[in-house]
């Protein structure tokens, strides 16, 4: 399978890493998917690099390919009807925003044009694009995909349809619903995040260093890069981007004090007190909850150690990356 080249802020790299998480594709290659597969991870943790990958691989087994992400404007549409290719790219060239949720809508109704006259093997991935279309919307959005599934306009051969999101609050909507199996997929092995380390040129901090502020996250990576190596100043753009320090200083003194212990252990949040809480971190993406049990069924790919503290790991809850814990900390030291 042929590596398909990434930019990571500006630099040029090869796709690494995530060798159980395309297994997974080859299996859902070979009988389809029942229901939707909603897969959900961090922020920044390696999912459109893995779904953009995923696209190639599905065209060398035969597939037409339908590939969206609104957020980053970015699509494959590979499909083997001139017409309805034509259509799908004039909609995703457009630039403006509503442009794209039309976009988001319209490949449902596409792809059923497109079973009708090819019944063939068919693979639409839809990458983050809950929150263009609004997190309210998402079950609703699964249940067209799961549509294309159970009420297809003609007999088809096989089908593969994934979303994915980092959208905590669209997770939980969706898994109210029978309309989708929910997996989680988290950031990159040790191991496969050196291999991405090692891609980058010039002159760079100590690998074990990098891997103790990332934990591993591609994205934590990229702010690293664009900052010059310099964590105080990733700590400051990752503040500025949540705007964590309204959200922290709008807690009650109760709810801080909790904080700053989930900070040493995420766990905490996992009580009577702390859901509420959670609820709210879930929210600005910072943690994610529901991460046991840690069986292969309901991972994507290697799932995390059963506790990490040195990367804010609890056996319930995570902070998405130890940057964003780093960023709360400082935020609260800040407001006591």
């Amino acid at each position: 399978m042929r590596r398909i080249e990434l930019s990571l802020a500006g630099i040029k790299v090869n796709f690494a890493d995530r060798e159980d998480a395309l297994k997974r594709i080859e299996d859902w290659a070979g009988g389809g998917t029942y229901p939707v597969q909603v897969v959900y991870g961090p922020e920044g943790c390696g999912k459109t690099a893995w779904l953009r990958q995923s696209a190639e691989l599905l065209r060398e087994l035969g597939f037409d390919v339908i590939y969206i992400n609104p957020v980053e404007r970015g699509f494959v549409v590979d499909v083997g009807v001139e017409d309805i290719r034509r259509r799908l790219l004039e909609l995703l060239r457009e630039a403006t925003d509503e442009a794209w949720v039309r976009a988001v809508w319209a490949v449902i109704d596409l792809a059923r044009e497109l079973i009708k006259v090819r019944r063939d093997k068919l693979a639409v991935l839809i990458d983050d694009a809950f929150q263009a279309i609004g997190l309210d919307k998402a079950a609703i959005y699964v249940k067209g995909l799961l549509g294309l599934i159970e009420y297809p306009p003609e007999h088809y051969e096989r089908i593969i349809a994934v979303a994915a999101t980092s959208e905590g609050i669209s997770k939980r909507e969706i898994g109210r619903h029978r309309w989708a199996t929910l997996l989680t997929i988290w950031n990159m092995t040790k191991d496969g995040f050196k291999q991405l380390y090692e891609q980058l040129p010039g002159n760079k901090p100590d690998f074990d260093i990098i891997w103790r502020v990332t934990g591993g996250n591609p994205w934590v990576l990229s702010i690293l890069l664009k900052n010059h190596w310099n964590v105080d100043d990733a700590i400051t753009e990752l503040i500025r981007s949540k705007g964590l320090g309204e959200a922290i200083q709008s807690l009650s003194k109760g709810d801080r004090e909790l904080l700053a212990r989930a900070v040493d252990d995420p766990d905490m949040l996992m009580s009577r007190d702390g859901i509420p809480l959670m609820n709210r971190l879930i929210e600005l993406n910072l943690i994610v909850d529901n991460i046991y049990p840690r069986g292969k069924k309901l991972w994507i790919d290697e799932p995390p150690p059963e506790r990490d503290t040195e990367l804010g790991i609890g056996r319930f809850v995570a902070w998405q990356s130890p940057l964003h814990r780093e960023a709360v900390k400082r935020v609260l030291e800040q407001v006591r």
